[in-house]
């Protein structure tokens, strides 16, 4: 096809460079954190093959944040007729861009991507709206050009020999996308996606009740060689424990012979000698071993009765008798 002299200085320009020529510096997808969790990272294909749907649409939707995927299936899904359906994307200027193909479409090339998708605004082969970006492969030809009094992208499929003399006669700028050296944009598929998610979640959810019973492992033989470290230890506890359980029952005997009978039988002893003089216990104190008491009784008894001999107190009381304290 030939190119008009203005043209052929962008074409120039949007050759890349020497250093590139051999490919180095191409971005290719690389396996992510899903692929890893799902262990499917071995089996990870970042050289994809390039390949040319012969169903292949594109548009473009409002950028809404947050539902790039949603919006940009969505319309590749109404546009296609089917759920199956295979897309990439990339937002620019408020809008989505966006080509896709149905599923079936890539049947013969299931590990490919579309070198049409370099052209899309924001990625390595794209330069400007003015410009129309051709890819050729096996004598299918495409195009993709922005409609300048639309605004609208367009993407024309068809022969080689039939497609390339219809876009020789648009007055535009050309580029022909070399796939050897195009960053590789891989398609999406909502539903693989979701599928691999899935299988991701499960691979996580083993790791973890794998890590949980290691943990409970690993408390258990701590436990284990705790319990067989205090097997000594017991016996001295074991030791400790009878000699203060001997202590124990010496203290409860000596208590149970402590003198309190004794004083009981005091008590009623002085009580029955007070009750023949029409005497009075009014108090009766021990303190340890040392007992005091005190009595009420007539002033004829001042010197005591029987067993009740003590100090006479000063005084008479207001009934006429005296007190005496003692201590036995």
């Amino acid at each position: 096809m030939a190119i008009a002299g203005k043209d052929r200085d962008v074409l120039e320009r949007g050759k890349p460079s020497a250093e590139r020529r051999s490919g180095d510096g191409v971005s290719r997808p690389r396996a992510g954190m899903a692929d890893y969790l799902a262990g499917e990272a071995s089996g990870f294909k970042s050289n994809l093959d390039p390949f040319l749907p012969q169903e292949l649409i594109g548009g473009s939707v409002p950028h809404i944040p947050g539902l790039e995927e949603e919006a940009v299936w969505n319309a590749a899904s109404q546009a296609c007729g089917t759920e199956k359906v295979h897309y990439v994307f990339k937002e620019d200027g408020g809008r989505l861009w966006y080509l896709a193909c149905p599923s079936a479409a890539l049947a013969s090339s299931p590990d490919s991507w579309c070198p049409l998708a370099a052209a899309l605004p924001g990625n390595s082969e794209f330069w400007d709206k003015e410009t129309v970006y051709l890819y050729e492969q096996e004598g299918l030809a495409s195009a993709l050009r922005w409609d300048p009094d639309t605004g609208r992208m367009q993407v024309f499929l068809g022969a080689a020999r039939t497609l390339l003399p219809r876009m020789q006669s648009m007055d535009a700028n050309f580029v022909t996308i070399n796939p050897e050296l195009a960053d590789i944009i891989p398609w999406r598929n909502r539903m693989l996606r979701t599928e691999k998610l899935s299988r991701a979640a499960s691979m996580l959810l083993l790791l973890v009740g794998i890590g949980v019973n290691l943990l409970i492992l690993l408390f258990l033989i701590f436990q284990f060689i705790l319990t067989n470290t205090a097997v000594s230890a017991l016996d001295k506890v074991k030791a400790d424990t009878m000699i203060a359980s001997q202590q124990l029952m010496v203290s409860a005997y000596n208590a149970l012979q402590s003198d309190s009978i004794k004083h009981m039988v005091r008590i009623q002893e002085m009580l029955d000698e007070l009750a023949k003089i029409d005497g009075t216990l009014v108090k009766y104190d021990v303190v340890g071993k040392d007992v005091t008491w005190e009595v009420l009784v007539p002033p004829a008894y001042g010197q005591g009765v029987g067993s009740i001999k003590g100090e006479v107190q000063p005084g008479i009381g207001t009934d006429g008798r005296v007190r005496i304290k003692g201590k036995n």
